[in-house]
């Protein structure tokens, strides 16, 4: 099949996987899609049984066609290999008359390693495809907490390839911190920025979206600049896989049948994490409802509750600090295929959003989308309560992301007997001191004591990379303004 991919914002553009990959972002900032999603259907009932290489190979062979079978296998042997704690990647655990998928066993405890495994691999198969890309590729990354250390795991010491990640000063847990910058690798550069999240993921898109940069970076050192964020394909196609894996599991564990319908519920601030569920209902998963939850920063509850999002709203600094995002760049994918394509509104809702704040979606369009998705949120008490609540009733311990989602949940009716899935994004231990104050610990002192008196409490093991971080060496510690982020990225593409 000849999959192309364009941006949302219009179709002119047309780029096969590879170079969509390699590219990141459009060239007029929209995000890549390909109308092809959907027309090729994969058979869950041939997945059932199989290990989840095996799924990651059909579901990404359909995603990426131009990719050769050699390739992907290739790609997936290396990503979903030793370096994970479950053989299984993404094992379902049942949660008292739900389940909960672990996303949370790869090398940096998070959700995003099932991605960032692998997307390095799909880019190193990328070619230059034109003379407008160069041999070296600068991956460009703005993080909440956990993608900035998946992506420098990923990465690091990639030929070809450098690694620069930006983190919003004081933002993220002190875990999250030193996993960024004791970071080894020859190619990997970390820096805070003064601001949030928005203000270093709106600044990583304008610097995308500079071609006199682009230009300089070709012609002095013939690298071009690619993303690691979800607003990357290459990134968020990989997540479809693990939607397959927990309906496999289901199925394996007789508590459904091939097509009965499971729902999913799915802590997220960008949106991406769940949008890679409706990529699956779209390959033909029986996806239910996809339920998103948020932390109080809950501009998308506001948005699927009003058809109005609108960004020029208090930023709150939460203990889900991952999920402190007023800017859900992943919901332009969905607004695009919900729509039916249509890249005018698309262009003309993300023009709103840039000049005036905000934006409201068609009525038509809003029940289109409650249709499947529905939404709750959690303030900070009620992130809290859910960790004692999940420890109490199922003795099973949650970070503070899952924790909004297993509060939403709970909050949700029951659709009769229909399975619920609760994507858990992160390890507790990337989040010892909320999660411990959550339980009565003792809270005080250093992350690595409260780590340790979380182990304690409840039978469980702090990640070995987790714990080990108490001695490894911090080796960046810039702390730039959000106007200087430009001249950083030029000088570490110098130095590649």
């Amino acid at each position: 099949m000849n999959t192309t991919f364009h941006s949302t914002r219009s179709s002119s553009e047309q780029l096969t996987s590879r170079q969509a990959i390699r590219q990141g972002l459009a060239s007029d900032g929209g995000l890549f899609v390909s109308d092809e999603l959907g027309r090729q259907q994969v058979d869950v009932s041939t997945l059932i049984g199989k290990p989840y290489r095996e799924m990651a190979r059909t579901v990404l062979g359909v995603l990426l066609p131009d990719f050769t079978a050699a390739e992907l296998d290739d790609c997936v042997r290396a990503a979903y290999g030793s370096q994970w704690l479950d053989s299984a990647i993404t094992p379902l655990k049942p949660l008292g008359d739900d389940y909960v998928l672990e996303l949370f066993n790869g090398p940096t405890s998070a959700f995003k390693d099932v991605a960032l495994q692998i997307l390095p691999q799909f880019m190193a198969r990328t070619t230059s495809a034109s003379s407008e890309i160069g041999d070296k590729v600068m991956v460009l990354t703005a993080t909440s907490g956990d993608t900035g250390k998946a992506a420098l795991a990923g990465f690091a010491d990639t030929p070809g390839t450098g690694i620069t990640v930006f983190y919003p000063e004081g933002k993220v847990s002190e875990i999250q911190r030193l996993q960024m910058t004791t970071q080894a690798g020859s190619n990997v550069n970390v820096c805070a920025v003064r601001g949030n999240f928005d203000d270093a993921q709106t600044a990583v898109k304008r610097i995308f979206g500079d071609k006199a940069l682009a230009a300089k970076l070709m012609e002095g050192h013939n690298v071009s600049l690619s993303s690691a964020n979800s607003i990357n394909v290459g990134r968020l196609v990989p997540q479809v896989v693990y939607y397959f894996s927990a309906y496999a599991q289901l199925v394996e564990r007789g508590a459904i049948k091939v097509g009965d319908e499971v729902e999913f519920v799915v802590p997220t601030g960008n949106f991406g994490d769940i949008l890679a569920g409706y990529y699956a209902k779209k390959l033909g998963l029986p996806v239910g409802r996809l339920i998103v939850a948020s932390d109080r920063n809950n501009v998308l509850f506001d948005f699927l509750t009003t058809g109005t999002y609108n960004r020029e709203r208090p930023f709150f600094e939460t203990t889900s600090p991952s999920m402190d995002i007023l800017v859900s760049s992943n919901l332009e994918r969905m607004l695009y295929y919900m729509s039916d394509g249509d890249t005018e509104l698309i262009r003309n809702l993300m023009d709103d959003l840039q000049n005036k704040g905000s934006f409201t979606i068609p009525e038509p369009l809003l029940e289109r989308i409650r249709g499947l998705f529905s939404c709750g949120w959690a303030d900070e008490d009620e992130v809290s309560q859910a960790i004692t609540e999940c420890w109490k009733n199922n003795h099973y311990v949650i970070d503070p992301h899952t924790a909004c989602g297993y509060h939403v949940m709970s909050q949700e009716p029951r659709e009769s007997t229909m399975p619920r899935v609760l994507l858990s994004t992160a390890s507790p231990y990337k989040f010892p001191r909320v999660v411990g104050r959550a339980l009565g610990l003792d809270t005080t002192g250093s992350g690595f004591e409260c780590m340790d008196r979380l182990a304690q409490a409840t039978g469980t093991t702090a990640p070995k990379n987790l714990r080990g971080l108490e001695h490894a060496t911090e080796r960046f510690t810039d702390v730039i303004d959000i106007g200087e982020m430009a001249d950083y990225v030029r000088a570490a593409s110098e130095r590649l």
